[in-house]
């Protein structure tokens, strides 16, 4: 079964958001169904990366082509945005995806993934639903600094909490058990760029401890709430989001409506075979 770690949201090996992906495909496994989740899981601890995405062959061509789940080394998540993109990087790279958009069936409805003659891959994503929310009691103790706003972003269940300044986001160093204690998947941290020129508008970190992700390098289901969030301060429908990690990498962001398009570029780091089979 092959299996590939392929750094998304990125253009070098060793950075962007290094995502597993195991293509369910071929003679080990010749049925167009799930494995057992157990062997998800095991799959997903065994790679202890922030997420794992599993690719099966569709059983409704007409909706989607592909079936797509995403686990970190805890639990199994509604939404991810470069575990996508890497799962559509694979198939790409393996001859499975012909040219043109690659349709996945997810918790998160139907996705499509847009190969662009740019080398980047679009995703069509459903943007977050933020609501205003009170600052949570003991949040800013947690990130160890000021917090200006909070948003909530419904089922995708993460936190916004806007700060100062870029110098604050990437100077933060929180207690991430008292991250845990907050009521929220994952809590992302914003602010405005202080130097538009170096080629992104915002600004991010995300932790997500109580999913196993301490610190998750680029995320792009937090981008589907930072383009609405950012695009209503900044006036525009399009941006370009920098999650300040160790590792870095950029998100292109549109809004549409209701979708938001993120755009990236990934790279395949290693590609092998799974000897554990279902």
């Amino acid at each position: 079964m092959r299996i590939s770690i392929i750094d998304a949201f990125t253009d070098r090996p060793f950075a962007g958001n290094p995502a597993a992906v195991c293509l369910l495909t071929g003679e080990q496994w010749p049925r167009e169904q799930w494995p057992q989740e157990r062997w998800l899981r095991q799959v997903a601890r065994e790679m202890n990366l922030s997420e794992t995405a599993f690719v099966l062959p569709s059983t409704d061509r007409d909706e989607a082509d592909w079936a797509l789940r995403w686990f970190t080394p805890m639990t199994e998540v509604p939404l991810c945005g470069h575990g996508t993109l890497a799962a559509a990087h694979a198939l790409r790279a393996h001859g499975l995806a012909p040219e043109g958009p690659i349709r996945f069936s997810s918790l998160s409805g139907v996705l499509t993934a847009t190969p662009r003659a740019d080398s980047m891959i679009s995703l069509d994503f459903p943007a977050a639903r933020l609501a205003a929310a009170e600052i949570p009691d003991g949040l800013e103790e947690a990130l160890g600094t000021t917090v200006l706003s909070c948003r909530t972003t419904g089922p995708l269940d993460i936190l916004v909490a806007e700060v100062r300044s870029e110098h604050a986001v990437r100077g933060l160093a929180p207690d991430l058990a008292a991250v845990t204690r907050q009521r929220a998947r994952g809590i992302v941290v914003t602010a405005r760029a202080e130097d538009p020129s170096e080629g992104y508008q915002v600004v991010s970190r995300y932790f997500a401890p109580a999913a196993g992700v301490a610190e998750d390098p680029v995320t792009g289901s937090a981008h589907t709430a930072l383009a609405p969030f950012w695009a209503e301060r900044l006036g525009r429908t399009e941006l370009t989001g920098y999650q300040a990690s160790a590792r870095g990498g950029l998100v292109h962001c549109e809004l549409r409506g209701d979708r938001v398009l993120l755009s990236g570029r990934a790279v395949t780091v290693l590609t092998g075979t799974l000897h554990s089979t279902p």
